[in-house]
């Protein structure tokens, strides 16, 4: 693979091997404290597509343009497919086992299902493909940078759905991450039933007898 290939290449690579179609695995939410973990899987045509030319790590991309390039997504890939996880199994199976958890399970609902599969950054034993961990996959793999977008949207839509039942924590604006404005309002309302009881600042909030 020439290293001027671009996002596209690792992709075109392996489909011209005969394992397409290639899929990318990513998620959002993971560092949070409260509010699910999203993990989407996407298979992108095997060539470049101009209405995805900004693909990149979600978290680099404003939230118009991740809006804009989630219509794109849907509208081009060749298959996709979103898993939501709960506060619930977070906190009963841990974050990391969730995750990945959740990832074989996006990449099993894949229609058609994929030769190959990128992850962002670690391996993911248990897919039903074959696999490969992508070094900042969403930036370096145009399919891991689509999974990318798909989750963080999907997981923003649904905390600003969060915020309009629980107005005083703020998810709206910080997601659900521990930031100082969500530790100052869990300090003085407790936690919510969308928190991660199993966290430690949200195990100390709860202790404190706060709300």
């Amino acid at each position: 693979m020439r290293r001027d290939s671009g996002t596209w290449g690792v992709q075109r690579a392996l489909a011209r091997r005969g394992f397409g179609p290639v899929a990318g695995v990513d998620e959002a939410g993971r560092g949070a404290c409260a509010g699910p973990l999203v993990i989407a899987a996407c298979a992108l045509p095997a060539r470049p597509e101009p209405g995805l030319d900004e693909l990149t790590d979600s978290k680099r991309l404003s939230e118009a343009t991740r809006e804009r390039l989630y219509d794109e997504i849907v509208a081009l890939a060749a298959a996709y497919a979103v898993v939501v996880i709960g506060p619930d199994e977070i906190d009963a199976d841990g974050v990391h086992a969730a995750n990945i958890s959740g990832m074989r399970r996006a990449a099993a609902r894949l229609e058609p299902h994929p030769g190959y599969v990128l992850t962002d950054g670690f391996r993911v034993d248990g897919l039903a493909a074959p696999s490969v961990p992508v070094i900042k996959g969403d930036q370096a793999a145009a399919c891991v940078a689509a999974a990318s977008v798909l989750a963080k949207v999907t997981r923003d839509r649904m905390m600003a759905e969060l915020h309009t039942r629980y107005p005083m924590y703020g998810f709206a604006t910080h997601k659900g991450y521990s930031t100082a404005e969500h530790a100052r309002t869990l300090a003085e309302y407790g936690p919510s039933a969308v928190h991660r009881w199993s966290y430690a600042n949200v195990a100390a909030a709860a202790r404190s007898g706060a709300g």
